[in-house]
């Protein structure tokens, strides 16, 4: 067999370094991406605090994650557009808006998952 076709814990190992080394990639080059880790790492220790039951918990925590999912698919494909067309172009410029959109929406699924599990405790 290919040495392309191995899998297995070497595999698994190779995936997990590649991912270490995107995340890295994302918090040196990307501000943004910089700013919702920081307040991912409040969020998430408070939301498993917070919340009363595991779909609660679930239900604030997993926002904060899908932000710094998007924010790196957000990043990765500014870095290709840039790449490819260097020079303004209105499809490269709605890509990169589109991601950006992509990540407010997930911004606001936060703050509204957020204020329909905690509001009720506090109104």
């Amino acid at each position: 067999m290919a040495a392309s076709g191995i899998r297995g814990p070497k595999q698994i190992w190779n995936a997990f370094k590649w991912s270490m080394k995107g995340l890295r990639a994302g918090w040196v080059h990307e501000a943004s991406f910089r700013l919702e880790a920081c307040l991912a790492v409040v969020l998430v220790p408070a939301g498993l605090w917070l919340g009363n039951g595991a779909l609660e918990k679930l239900a604030l925590v997993t926002p904060a994650i899908l932000v710094l999912s998007a924010e790196l698919l957000n990043s990765a494909v500014e870095a290709v557009v840039d790449k490819v067309s260097p020079e303004f172009h209105e499809l490269a410029g709605r890509a990169k808006d589109m991601g950006s959109a992509a990540v407010f929406l997930l911004l606001v699924l936060t703050g509204l998952a957020w204020v329909l599990v905690l509001g009720p405790r506090f109104w």
